[in-house]
């Protein structure tokens, strides 16, 4: 890549309460691409965020609906741009590591790249996020494949491919989760790129909250799992609910055989609607896999109805 960057790159920032860092955020962005157009998004900051940020000489849009995954949705639908830098405001992301992750992902033809975060300071990671990060990385990993180490990571870089074809459904911290996801179910060529993570700066507060926001994103992988494999997701249910009934229903059995008699009723009722509802599930999830294809293929073709950046620019040549 040039110094000069060919392709049209915005820098989207979603904020919430970050006055104290913006400015620097901006600053870094600007100097690391002076070409690029730097987007601040806030969502209902309290105190000067937007004041700093205007003074930084960024373009300030204002979003309403509270919550970070409400600020990815309007920033994919407002901007338009050939990649897009994303990054938290707080000012904990090394800004002259976005060329190279540009250029990465032109050159490789990716459609997103993930900062992956390096740091020695305890105050930049605490061990409990780590923690929770690991777990929540392997869970996906297990769930949906791929080969993501910072899943949570709010340092990325992405193709207009991705921008315009992903749908956006979480409100809050979780749609880390959910951009991870997607990238995946849609076999979306991806890669990491290590990137210093620093502590915040001082009087700036972290808005993640280690167990609430945890359970926030645990609950939206198990969703996503639901939506974006029915199947196993029901069947599983399905298994499960069976198994119970199979077990209750062992006692009535056996004294059936030796007696002829059933003495539990409620417990014969019981175990005969878990198995209706054994079965319901499993059907249910061979009704919404096939739902689910037609969704994927939709994204699909949303995905491929915009142009591969490189080869956009030797058809422009």
């Amino acid at each position: 890549m040039n110094d000069k960057c060919e392709y049209k790159v915005a820098v989207v920032i979603p904020c919430y309460n970050e006055g104290i860092a913006i400015r620097k955020v901006v600053n870094d962005f600007k100097i690391a691409m002076p070409d690029a157009g730097v987007f601040v998004f806030d969502n209902n900051s309290k105190d000067n965020t937007v004041q700093e940020a205007l003074k930084a000489g960024a373009k300030v849009l204002h979003v309403k609906e509270q919550g970070k995954g409400n600020v990815v949705r309007r920033i994919f639908a407002d901007v338009s741009a050939d990649v897009y830098v994303m990054v938290d405001g707080d000012a904990t992301y090394d800004a002259s590591c976005a060329p190279a992750m540009i250029k990465k992902l032109i050159s490789e033809r990716l459609d997103m790249v993930v900062g992956v975060r390096k740091h020695e300071d305890y105050l930049a990671y605490r061990p409990g996020h780590t923690l929770g990060n690991k777990m929540l990385t392997g869970c996906v990993k297990s769930i949906f494949g791929g080969n993501f180490s910072d899943m949570l990571s709010g340092y990325r870089v992405f193709s207009a491919r991705y921008a315009k074809s992903f749908p956006a459904m979480s409100t809050g911290f979780e749609t880390e989760t959910e951009l991870t996801v997607h990238a995946l179910e849609l076999r979306m060529p991806y890669d990491e790129f290590i990137t210093p993570y620093v502590a915040r700066m001082e009087g700036s507060t972290s808005k993640l909250s280690t167990y609430k926001d945890g359970i926030k994103i645990l609950r939206m992988i198990i969703k996503l799992y639901s939506s974006e494999r029915p199947f196993a997701f029901f069947s599983i249910i399905a298994m499960l609910v069976a198994l119970i009934a199979v077990i209750l229903s062992i006692p009535l059995a056996t004294n059936y055989i030796e007696t002829g008699l059933v003495p539990r009723i409620p417990t014969a009722l019981l175990s005969t609607g878990l198995v209706i509802i054994s079965t319901i599930s499993f059907f249910v999830g061979l009704v919404l896999e096939s739902v689910t294809l037609a969704r994927r293929e939709i994204k699909r073709l949303s995905y491929l109805s915009v142009p591969l950046l490189s080869l956009r620019e030797s058809n422009e040549k």
